[in-house]
């Protein structure tokens, strides 16, 4: 059983390189799980261990903090053309500014890591080579959050923990995993398993 996020990578990458395109001529993995559970840090092991794999941030897709419920339908409309062998695009939404910025064009073809709360959905089952979810303590993961946003954004935190859960019951996303992966205790900060 792999014991750091980089280990959990290379499984990943193996599994998914090894079996036939599923997004054209590309491969998807989508890093899915409730937010603080360490789904970015296995992303970028992804992005170091396969060279040339791209990462989108579906966090960078939402609109706000209210924004989970259209997750399903905006990350379809990324991947429908991607699926064809066209490119797919993306419009990234500024946390800062509170508004829609840039649009960002991904090419078919190569590895493709979404990684964030929703980003699997049945809607895009078909097209997923991986789906691994991250877990954590729920308390670990409001306190990872909080020590990056700051103590003033508790309330979206704790609305969002409740609008990720109602998701996820209503998806069952944990269950169409491949790949598991606790982050919960720091020995073990990747550890996985395969189902």
């Amino acid at each position: 059983m792999p014991s750091d996020p980089y280990d959990v990578a290379r499984e990943v990458a193996d599994r998914v390189l090894s079996a036939p395109p599923t997004l054209g001529p590309g491969r998807l993995v989508c890093i899915d799980g409730p937010a603080g559970s360490g789904k970015t840090t296995l992303a970028a092991g992804l992005e170091d261990v396969v060279p040339g794999a791209r990462v989108v941030h579906c966090d960078e897709l939402l609109h706000g903090w209210r924004g989970l419920p259209g997750m399903a339908a905006t990350v379809a409309a990324l991947l429908t053309p991607l699926a064809s062998g066209r490119a797919g695009e993306w419009r990234r939404w500024d946390w800062l500014a509170d508004a829609w910025a840039e649009t960002h064009r991904v090419a078919p073809g190569g590895l493709l890591v979404l990684e964030g709360v929703g980003s699997w959905s049945p809607a895009i089952s078909e097209l997923v080579g991986v789906l691994v979810w991250v877990e954590a303590d729920p308390d670990l993961r409001l306190d990872r959050g909080l020590a990056r946003d700051g103590e003033r954004m508790r309330p979206q935190w704790e609305q969002w923990r409740h609008d990720e859960d109602a998701l996820f019951e209503r998806l069952d996303t944990r269950s169409h995993a491949q790949v598991l992966v606790d982050t919960t205790d720091p020995d073990q900060a990747g550890a996985s398993s395969s189902v």
